[in-house]
């Protein structure tokens, strides 16, 4: 029996399976020494969770989980409410520096957010015998009819998933489909890949309108120009999840006795350091910001969202500029956020009590408002962590503040 089967042996008995699957890995005799064996005593806990949320949904072959430590930054007034925002981190000094980014913001209107565009990707490639075929197909597909028949398709297969468009590209015979689609507030990867499943699966019966479906072959359902899980500059450019700018504007004298800063150091030092520097290394998309990944990553975990999309997520440009009243107007745009508060990790007790504490758990909210209000707390929370750690390195109190909260 497969070890990830024992649950169904031990008939539930969450921490029974556990406690053997712990001991049939320690007695692996092929494994680096004490790499296997160090299970059947490891200090990683077991006991007090609830392992039915995690069966069949979150992971397999559990052995047991692993506590991070969680803080709150804030509060921080994002258009009008004031959010406590859990942040689940190993990094000393993140919390801290993301809070005095959040009074700053505080002092002045807070944080206003604009959802820009929302809609999940997945872009399958086709195969055919020729050029001439793939190009007769995207035609058609482009078509008013070809473009209804993808969306009767798609949208039959949800109650929630609505497609939006599908962008066609041809490469010799082969036909690369970027379907575009609204999920709710789920983050919706297999929400889209079934719908686009099913789209593909009817293309043939319409041979006769388009006699190249007949020769079509599905070669991947994903062809990496969605693009899940990896820097590329489709999602920079043409958005991926949610589309989200955040700004805000800050008194000058909040940056100087707040952030111990000036609004001109800053608006500098986001040149230099931002835009140019970030050029100069080759960031290409997404990557002109200062931290924007530290922020997503620990919002993601506390919230039970799929960490590795924490590559896409933090694409970020960190923008600043001099107001006429000399204060400090900064902003910053976020193509590619990828969240939803229902579904996989959300689920989860704890994960799920995060996401009520910033009022995503809305049931009466509209279609899809409680993911858009987790994106906007995610980019409110990104530009003050972006104005505290671009002040600490304006004041040179960058290595003194993590020496004295990341180091014991």
């Amino acid at each position: 029996m497969p070890l990830h089967k024992l649950e169904a042996l031990t008939a539930g008995n969450f921490y029974q399976a556990i406690r053997i699957r712990r001991a049939l890995l320690s007695s692996i005799k092929d494994t680096g020494d004490n790499c296997g064996r160090s299970l059947s005593d490891s200090v990683l806990p077991m006991y007090h969770y609830d392992y039915s949320q995690v069966q069949g949904r979150c992971a397999e072959n559990v052995i047991g989980y692993m506590p991070i430590p969680v803080g709150i930054a804030g509060p921080l007034r994002i258009d009008g409410t004031s959010y406590l925002v859990p942040l689940a981190t190993t990094e000393g000094a993140l919390i801290a520096s993301t809070s005095r980014g959040a009074k700053a913001l505080n002092a002045g209107q807070g944080i206003h957010t604009e959802l820009l565009d929302d809609a999940m990707t997945r872009a399958p490639v086709l195969h055919f015998p020729s050029l001439q075929h793939a190009a007769a197909t995207t035609k058609f597909l482009a078509s008013t009819q070809g473009r209804q028949i993808l969306k009767t398709a798609f949208d039959s297969t949800s109650a929630y998933a609505r497609l939006l468009d599908v962008t066609p590209k041809v490469v010799g015979s082969a036909v690369y489909l970027r379907f575009r689609a609204t999920t709710g507030d789920a983050m919706g990867m297999n929400m889209v890949g079934k719908g686009v499943s099913h789209a593909l699966a009817t293309l043939p019966r319409y041979s006769t309108l388009c006699p190249s479906l007949a020769h079509m072959q599905l070669s991947s359902l994903s062809s990496n120009t969605c693009t899940d899980k990896k820097p590329a500059a489709t999602n920079w450019i043409n958005g991926r999840g949610k589309s989200i700018c955040a700004e805000a504007t800050v008194p000058a004298k909040a940056v100087e006795t707040v952030l111990k800063a000036s609004v001109d150091a800053l608006v500098a030092l986001n040149t230099s350091k931002n835009l140019v520097g970030s050029a100069l290394a080759g960031m290409g998309a997404g990557g002109y910001n200062a931290q924007a990944a530290n922020i997503v990553a620990a919002l993601s975990i506390a919230t039970g969202q799929d960490a590795a999309q924490v590559v896409t997520s933090s694409n970020c440009l960190t923008h600043m500029e001099k107001t006429p009243d000399a204060d400090l107007k900064i902003s910053v745009t976020m193509p590619s956020l990828e969240v939803g508060t229902i579904g996989g990790g959300t689920s989860l007790s704890s994960q799920s009590s995060m996401l009520k504490l910033l009022g995503c758990r809305d049931a009466d909210a509209a279609y899809g408002a409680n993911a858009s209000r987790l994106g906007r707390v995610i980019a409110g929370a990104v530009l003050a962590g972006e104005l505290s750690l671009m002040s600490a390195l304006v004041s040179q109190d960058l290595i003194g503040s993590h020496m004295q909260l990341n180091r014991k």
